[in-house]
């Protein structure tokens, strides 16, 4: 899929989650002071959470954030911070403006790369909306703040890669404190960042309000599922609330950056997932999409090829999932000269190493959910070489690895 195709793909209220999605092109702060100029009651119209950033490296951004009530939202955004003099809406949907919600998405289109832009939210309460008169509530808008637009040519990349907190939400500024550099280009979540899916309180309470607290405000996140989102009555829902949580690729600077979307580690006709669940065509999809990708202009020519995925394709067991993934994508990870792997799923961190007889490629597999098995690892990239480190939560480095230019 072209970058212009993308643009048709922004995310909305009805669907953030596109099968296929390609992205052409996933600083630590004290909490946020309250929204509003004076103290609200639970019962007056507020900003529940946000805003938080997700992005297709497209010099495009999307901004996000949820209301208490239903109401109509935008973003006002500038170059200065005293001139937000231009406005942004949620996308429109057969002529209909997005309205009537908890759940804002807007993407500020055409940026600049290399650009700091600041921004604000504001949000106006929709109390009542009859077929031909709407009434308005009050207005809340959220202090300014700011972010830099990527540009796609830089000459290095930094990421962070969190995985399998499960629902443990102080995990997540515990292990972002253990790097002192906070210039990322985003952080990305590698999945199972739940136990399953309940209700959105718990999307907000254990993730999207830590992420905002930290550094989403500035700086975007990325987010596939791992097995565990895939569970739960909510399940179903929750892609809402993410600009995506799929299978996609997006090139920004020296690297080609591809996510693939491992499902459920379990058998579809487990009884667990009454009947209602079909990861193993979905996963067939997705090495479809794959095979194209490693044939791609972009994937080619990247000096770096790097795939995130929750299930490693190798080492992590025997149950279905997993060897399902290692038999429809490690050939074409092989073929494709991938030059790293990063996975999460077993709860043991690991670096295995390039093996000539089986995985061509390096794969480092993130840790676990409890003390002295979490794992923050840090990733950057240049023309010439992709460096890990992977940090326990004691800080200590358990596990490295340099990936060369080939």
């Amino acid at each position: 899929m072209n970058p212009d195709q993308m643009n048709e793909n922004q995310p909305n209220r009805r669907s953030f989650l596109k099968a296929g999605l390609t992205l052409s092109a996933a600083t630590l702060v004290a909490p946020s002071a309250a929204i509003a100029s004076i103290p609200l009651s639970e019962d007056e119209f507020k900003i529940a959470v946000g805003p938080y950033l997700q992005t297709n490296f497209n010099n495009s951004m999307t901004i996000l954030w949820l209301t208490n009530k239903n109401a109509a939202g935008w973003v006002e955004f500038g170059e200065q911070a005293d001139q937000l003099n231009q406005k942004a809406y949620g996308k429109a949907e057969l002529g209909l403006m997005q309205a009537n919600s908890k759940l804002n998405a807007v993407t500020l289109k055409n940026l600049k790369p290399g650009t700091k832009y600041y921004y604000k939210i504001v949000s106006k309460e929709i109390k009542d909306f009859q077929p031909y008169k709407l009434t308005y509530g009050g207005t809340v808008s959220s202090s300014v703040e700011e972010f830099v637009n990527a540009d796609l040519r830089k000459e290095e990349v930094s990421f962070l890669m969190l995985n399998d907190t499960h629902d443990r939400p102080e995990s997540i500024p515990q292990l972002l404190g253990l790097v002192p550099d906070k210039k990322q280009d985003f952080i990305f979540f590698n999945g199972d960042i739940f136990d399953y899916q309940t209700d959105e309180k718990q999307i907000i309470e254990h993730m999207l309000q830590p992420c905002v607290d930290n550094f989403a405000k500035h700086t975007p996140f990325i987010y596939v599922r791992g097995n565990h989102e895939t569970r739960g009555k909510f399940a179903r829902e929750f892609p809402q609330y993410y600009m995506h949580v799929g299978h996609a690729a997006f090139t920004l600077g020296p690297v080609r950056f591809v996510i693939l979307d491992t499902g459920e580690d379990k058998e579809d006709a487990h009884p667990v997932y009454a009947g209602i669940v079909d990861f193993d065509d979905y996963r067939v999809q997705q090495a479809e999409w794959l095979k194209t990708e490693i044939n791609s202009k972009e994937f080619k020519k990247a000096p770096f090829r790097v795939v995130l995925m929750h299930i490693p394709p190798r080492f992590s067991g025997d149950a279905h999932g997993p060897k399902h993934c290692t038999e429809l994508f490690e050939p074409f990870l092989n073929q494709g000269k991938v030059d790293l792997v990063l996975s999460g799923h077993t709860h043991k961190y690991m670096v295995h190493r390039p093996d000539k007889a089986l995985n061509h490629y390096p794969l480092i597999i993130g840790g676990g959910p409890k003390t002295g098995t979490r794992t923050i690892t840090k990733i950057k990239a240049d023309k010439n070489k992709v460096v890990v480190s992977m940090l326990d939560d004691s800080g200590k480095e358990v596990g490295a690895y340099t990936a060369l230019r080939k």
